[in-house]
């Protein structure tokens, strides 16, 4: 073989290989044969289903019979997309429908047959406008999804249903229940209908879905319902609001919280039988729970910013996956609305676990203390007293009377410490090269005495579950929501009075009135409470101790200063009271010692 022929060959080859490489089809074209290949056996197993599938049954056939409103225009108001068989239906305009009921108004949209817009009368948003829950207001925010045979994903959200409701709004009175019935109709007669049940007193919706001549062309009769839409903000400090917002889920006895705690967006599916699931803000929710048994559920987060950026927008939806039972018909209850334990727990006892009232190594005391005790406590005192300020002030000292037995067992050992104050100095001088011997001396004291040295902390280590729930309760409670309280707006919020010419770390450029005050009863408080326990001493851990009395008040100044002003006025309250019974107990303390030393 001569060069040139050599050459040639290898020319030959490489343009073989040119060609190959340019004429085989890319990754995108091989995923759309492939697509291609499974619409065309679909259509064929739909044609064949088509010759065997019978007559829907005559009772379902009584839905078709209810009054149907058909506007048609040569113009759409909305695109169809292309969805097989889903995209027969002949409804061509959007229809709005109002439901107006004491608690709420809500406007429901045909394209999807659910709300675009639910605003409640009895609560506002921070700027006092009627605050409406659903933030995408462009289509329903509830939507079905499923696959069907003709490998169609379809979401009930996108297509156009039949109104059967004659009239374009509804009114409810009190005790007034009325339905908003939508049908999605396709060839042959089927239909998807929608029976949607309102209640004039509740926020709970129930919503009825049946499935007539559909099942058979969904896969595995298995569809997701959810609500997708986000729920707007209500709160002026939308950071704090976006720390308690999230999805949650409720399966097997046990709740779970869904919640990013870093920007982006995330999926978590939990297969079983699942009893609700819910988003929230920080104040309202929207809560799905089925009537049948269902398959999973899927939740969705995303976040667009930190954790510290308040302009950072919190986004969570909530599914639940079900079979279609032979009946054909899938129930929901449904709830709309804010997180107020009475309203809320009609439609599960343990939909309230939401609102966090407590630690979770705390909830075993926290629940049924907030739950039997401080949420009845403030409803039967409001309805004598409107001023939730008032109330917190009652409350307060409510609290400080249960505790005042622990309270006082704990001042009266902080005095008997006192006393022995001198007698402990001279054992410490006396054994101060022998650690052991003045430990059992200072034992030996405590014994004659009858002094126990932990009982001034144990009555106050009692205190700490009612303290740290009560913490946790005044900051997620909607209780104290835009209640109003002296120089406070809003006793959920924080109550600025001072505006700073410039940021501190930690606390911002404002400070509230109310931990101002309640960092200043802390100050005396500590002062009382070191003279009580002898801490004037000359020892190294006494003056530790008194430099503390000044820094733990100036802690929580920074810690309590961006939290609810409920908080801070309830412990305020509680400060004030604290030191009214040590100065009380003190006297009466020195009193006795007096008599003691007379009768000698």
């Amino acid at each position: 073989m001569d060069k040139n022929t050599a050459t040639g060959l290898g020319l030959i080859f490489l343009l073989m290989i040119a060609w190959f490489y340019v004429t085989m089809p890319s990754e995108e074209e091989r995923a759309a044969q492939m697509r291609e290949r499974a619409i065309q056996d679909s259509l064929a197993q739909v044609e064949a289903l088509r010759n065997d599938v019978p007559e829907a049954p005559a009772e379902n056939q009584t839905v078709g019979s209810q009054p149907q409103i058909r506007e048609t225009t040569d113009e759409h108001s909305a695109s169809i997309p292309q969805t097989g068989i889903f995209a027969t239906s002949s409804q061509t305009e959007r229809r709005l429908f109002t439901i107006d009921t004491p608690l709420y108004t809500a406007v429901f949209s045909n394209e999807g047959a659910g709300p675009i817009s639910f605003t409640l009368k009895k609560h506002n948003d921070w700027m006092g406008n009627p605050y409406q829950l659903i933030a995408d207001s462009s289509r329903s925010a509830y939507n079905f999804g499923f696959l069907t045979t003709e490998n169609y994903n379809i979401d009930t959200q996108n297509l156009l249903f039949a109104q059967l409701n004659a009239d374009a709004s509804i009114s409810l009175l009190e005790g007034d229940s009325r339905e908003l019935k939508y049908a999605l109709e396709l060839s042959d007669g089927r239909q998807i209908v929608y029976t949607y049940l309102f209640n004039a007193d509740t926020y709970e919706i129930d919503l009825d879905v049946q499935f007539v001549g559909v099942s058979e062309y969904i896969v595995g009769r298995s569809v997701d319902f959810g609500w997708t839409s986000p729920l707007n903000s209500s709160e002026k400090d939308t950071q704090q609001e976006g720390i308690e917002t999230a999805a949650y889920i409720y399966a097997g006895e046990e709740l779970e919280k869904f919640k990013l705690d870093e920007p982006g967006r995330e999926e978590n599916t939990i297969n079983g039988n699942i009893d609700w699931v819910a988003s929230k803000t920080k104040f309202f929710t929207q809560f799905i729970k089925p009537r049948q048994v269902s398959e999973a559920a899927t939740l969705v987060g995303e976040v667009t910013g930190a954790a510290d950026d308040p302009n950072a927008e919190h986004r969570y939806s909530t599914s639940i996956t079900s079979d279609i039972p032979d009946n054909g018909v899938l129930s929901y209850q449904l709830f709309v609305g804010p997180l107020r334990y009475y309203e809320i727990r009609k439609v599960d006892e343990h939909a309230y676990d939401m609102v966090e009232v407590g630690y979770n190594w705390l909830r075993w005391f926290s629940d049924p203390f907030v739950r039997l005790l401080v949420i009845p406590f403030f409803t039967f005192f409001s309805q004598f007293i409107s001023n939730y300020g008032v109330l917190v002030i009652i409350f307060a000292a409510s609290v400080k009377l249960v505790l005042s037995p622990l309270t006082y067992k704990s001042y009266k050992s902080m005095a008997a410490m006192s006393e022995l104050q001198p007698q402990m100095k001279e054992i410490q001088e006396k054994y101060k090269d022998n650690p052991q011997k003045q430990q059992q001396e200072t034992m030996k004291l405590y014994k004659k005495n009858k002094v126990n040295p932990l009982g001034g902390c144990l009555p106050n280590l009692l205190q700490f579950p009612i303290l740290i729930t009560l913490w946790r309760f005044f900051q997620n409670s909607i209780i104290l929501r835009q209640e109003s309280f002296l120089w406070a707006s809003d006793l959920s919020a924080p109550d600025y009075i001072l505006d700073l010419p410039f940021s501190i770390p930690f606390m911002g450029d404002q400070i509230a009135g109310f931990v101002l005050l309640m960092s200043a009863t802390m100050v005396i408080q500590s002062r009382l409470t070191g003279g009580m326990s002898g801490s004037g001493a000359s020892n190294p851990m006494a003056q530790q101790m008194k430099v503390l009395q000044y820094i733990f008040p100036v802690m929580l100044l920074f810690i309590f200063n961006n939290f609810a002003s409920g908080l801070s006025l309830y412990y305020l309250v509680f400060n004030v009271l604290s030191i009214v019974q040590q100065i009380y107990i003190k006297k009466k303390l020195h009193a006795e010692k007096e008599a003691k030393e007379a009768a000698a």
